[in-house]
């Protein structure tokens, strides 16, 4: 492999944990906004980010605690990144929603092929 492929493949798994966190801000942002009283705001906002955290150190990080097979970790990378996506358009973020949507599917497409290929 070329230097400039591990510094493209270096970088793109940069922007996948990027990625990652910004789901968890989404979620939380969303469950900080909801208007149903402030104690369930700050569960929301606190429950969504760690059940999309467990769910995916369970079975979507690449030291999965239950390694699954691969349709069964992108599954999991489109429910949390589609639940983050439909987040970010709830509150109102709608054009950052399409863009953080778009890089995801992209970040995605490129870390699942360079993992796979070896």
């Amino acid at each position: 492999m070329t230097s400039f492929m591990r510094v493209f493949y270096g970088a793109n798994d940069l922007l996948a944990f990027f990625l990652e966190l910004g789901a968890l801000a989404a979620l939380a942002w969303w469950g900080w906004t909801r208007d149903i009283g402030r104690v369930w705001s700050i569960g929301l906002a606190v429950a969504g980010p760690a059940a999309a955290g467990v769910l995916w150190g369970a079975f979507a990080a690449p030291k999965a605690a239950y390694p699954v097979p691969l349709a069964a970790q992108l599954a999991v990378k489109a429910v949390v990144f589609g639940a983050a996506t439909l987040a970010l358009y709830a509150v109102g973020w709608r054009t950052g929603a399409l863009w953080f949507g778009g890089v995801v599917l992209v970040n995605t497409a490129v870390v699942t092929y360079h993992r796979t290929r070896g």
